[in-house]
């Protein structure tokens, strides 16, 4: 039981990064904006990481249908992961068979591993627009960003 326990709080810290790389990047850039504030073409309104890069007017005109479909896709797969941590603290609380948990953990893990190929795939999409030197500051920028950004499970090795 106790390896289960750990299986279930492994899965939920691989949630839990995910999120993260999804985020990072996007915080980071909010919040470290370097230029006057441009929308993020997929969040009217938001400001994004476009800011710090200091994309021209056809770069953000590229970017705006990239960023519209890659936003509407984690939201639809941030919504599957919601119902399925639902339905996963409902299991948990019912002591329900440990193959219908083991089953609805593969599921999360499936969405997981979608989100993650989104976010690659959009950052390979992306990078396609940036010249050399805003590539260079992006992925500066991720990596600072990342490094900022620890799971509390990651901390002193999850104790």
């Amino acid at each position: 039981m106790k390896s289960k326990w750990l299986i279930i709080i492994l899965f939920l810290s691989l949630a839990i990064n995910a999120g993260v790389l999804a985020t990072t990047g996007y915080q980071y850039y909010r919040d470290a904006s370097l230029a006057p504030s441009v929308p993020c073409p997929g969040s009217p309104g938001d400001t994004h990481l476009y800011q710090s890069l200091g994309l021209s007017n056809l770069q953000l005109a590229k970017m705006e249908p990239l960023a519209q479909k890659f936003h509407v896709r984690l939201a639809e797969l941030g919504a599957r992961m919601e119902e399925r941590k639902e339905v996963l603290v409902t299991l948990l609380q019912e002591n329900s068979d440990p193959m219908k948990i083991e089953n609805l953990r593969r599921e999360m893990a499936s969405i997981q591993d979608e989100i993650q190929k989104e976010v690659i795939v959009h950052i390979t999409e992306l990078k396609k627009i940036l010249d050399p030197g805003q590539q260079q500051r992006f992925f500066d920028l991720m990596r600072q960003s990342m490094a900022r950004a620890q799971s509390p499970l990651s901390i002193n090795g999850g104790k």
